[in-house]
């Protein structure tokens, strides 16, 4: 299947606490306002929040798995983080190809919201399998 400016591939993620603690294990980015409470309700978010880069995880996940598959080779991403994502919510990602290079490398919108709300703008650049471009 050929991939073409303009095309869109949405996936929803729930974000739960066994994922957080998974994450946080296996980054060892152990920071309390993802894991204590306690901690958590003296900060400005009142509550314990994901790490943003669990959100961001979820973009390679769909980059490597679904969209555009199997094969893509990362180049480079950005991540700007808007807003937090608590215990228990679903985070869309929204991946849509805004160019195409000669080489046939995408260029990519990268964007999470939750709510239609985004809570992370991104963009990359990836090499995609040699079948889909």
């Amino acid at each position: 299947m050929k991939i073409n400016k303009g095309d869109k591939y949405k996936k929803s993620f729930l974000v739960d606490d066994e994922a957080i603690k998974m994450f946080a294990e296996a980054s060892k980015d152990e920071n309390p306002v993802h894991l204590n409470e306690e901690f958590a309700k003296g900060t400005i978010f009142k509550k314990r929040i994901a790490h943003g880069m669990l959100i961001g995880g979820y973009i390679s996940s769909i980059l490597g798995n679904d969209f555009p598959g199997k094969g893509t080779i990362y180049l480079n991403q950005t991540l700007s983080f808007r807003k937090p994502v608590f215990i228990n919510e679903t985070v869309e990602v929204i991946i849509e190809v805004i160019d195409i290079t000669e080489k046939g490398w995408l260029m990519l919108t990268t964007n999470c919201f939750l709510n239609n709300n985004i809570v992370i703008e991104g963009s990359a650049l990836v090499i995609p399998p040699k079948n889909r471009h």
